[in-house]
């Protein structure tokens, strides 16, 4: 064979070899973006593989879905939520996050009319104050989740009592006391009830939303002039005690913390420089539901989707169940954006991998 033939084959090979090195690429970068997206179930409250999201699923392009109580089905409640879970984990190429808001009290989705257990308020059991009982609700709780295939759970709130007006957090008794220590000892009880069934939990509301004196859902919330160190203190006991798997942000702002008026959530001053640096957390942060108003109204998502990742947020979440003039957003359409952001090198390529990873860690269970 003539030195020109072989030089064409090896240019041939070459070209192949690199081809299907960025295909490959392009592949490993999907299914990393993919998992940085968790996202609600709409109105379903049963799913075939024919559906859409079962079709996003396959493709990659989702690492986690949200249960609300409108998922669940007015007859035969458990197991038709059992059945779609089941469904759901099928269409996945790795197993999803199968997560919801189960605190107790006025946020409870797994209620006894549906089949599952009645649950009391965290403020009922901080009154208490026996972290026995804590421990014994919540483990009741958290092997009905493990029954039905739920893996993650959006509690223990650690929010510290602050302000007793307060809308979305006290006057609905969602925090355990006002007392942090207290806070963090129902809390410890919480995910030690929870990590018995191998169920996992998120801290919430980062930096802490008991001070406010407004409802992130329909705006945005200042905290300069209200939010005190303690309502971090929570964090800092628990994730000192090994047992934080994630951390949720708050959609609030507060001017101590960043100047520029950013909520948490599309934070650096927050994310980056408190939770990882201060609090030295290396796992992973989710987003609270970026519909929210205080996001969705005053950010846009494109904008939002990539101040958040850039911030140092893990995994974006989409309930899709607040109604906003921004409109609900399929997976395909958030993927879509963080690719592009991604490709045009305003997103780096070394946060997604970072994100990766702490979410391939946090699936470990």
């Amino acid at each position: 064979m003539g030195i020109k033939k072989i030089f064409i084959l090896s240019t041939l090979l070459l070209m192949c070899n690199s081809l299907l090195y960025a295909q490959n690429t392009i592949d490993s970068l999907d299914i990393k973006i993919g998992q940085m997206i968790l996202v609600g179930l709409d109105a379903r409250t049963s799913i075939t593989p024919a559906d859409p999201l079962a079709a996003d699923i396959r493709n990659g392009k989702v690492g986690g879905v949200l249960i609300f109580e409108k998922n669940i089905a007015k007859a035969y409640g458990k197991r038709e939520l059992t059945n779609m879970i089941d469904v759901l984990q099928e269409q996945a190429p790795s197993p999803l996050l199968i997560t919801i808001d189960e605190e107790g009290g006025k946020v409870h989705r797994l209620k006894k009319k549906y089949g599952f257990v009645k649950m009391p308020s965290a403020q009922e059991l901080g009154r208490i104050n026996n972290t026995d009982s804590t421990y014994y609700y919540y483990k009741r709780l958290a092997a009905e989740m493990a029954t039905v295939g739920i893996n993650l759970n959006f509690a223990p709130v650690v929010d510290v009592a602050v302000n007793p007006n307060n809308p979305v957090i006290v006057r609905v008794k969602r925090s355990f006391s006002k007392n942090p220590n207290v806070v963090t000892r129902h809390a410890i009880a919480c995910i030690d009830a929870h990590h018995y069934f191998g169920v996992k939990t998120i801290l919430k509301h980062y930096p802490g939303h008991g001070s406010s004196m407004g409802d992130s859902h329909k705006g945005l919330v200042d905290v300069t002039n209200s939010w005190t160190y303690k309502e971090t203190e929570p964090y800092r006991q628990i994730i000192r005690s090994g047992k934080c798997d994630a951390i949720m942000t708050a959609h609030i702002v507060n001017r101590n913390w960043n100047s520029d008026g950013l909520p948490a959530t599309l934070s650096k001053d927050v994310i980056t420089d408190s939770i990882r640096g201060s609090l030295g957390f290396d796992g992973v942060v989710i987003s609270d539901d970026m519909n929210m108003h205080a996001i969705s109204e005053n950010y846009g998502y494109n904008e939002a989707i990539k101040m958040a990742i850039n911030a140092g947020v893990d995994v974006l979440m989409f309930g899709n169940n607040v109604n906003t003039s921004q409109g609900f957003m399929t997976p395909a359409k958030i993927h879509g954006i963080i690719r592009d952001y991604v490709e045009k090198g305003e997103i780096p390529m070394w946060r997604i991998n970072q994100s990766y990873e702490r979410i391939l860690k946090l699936k470990q269970f």
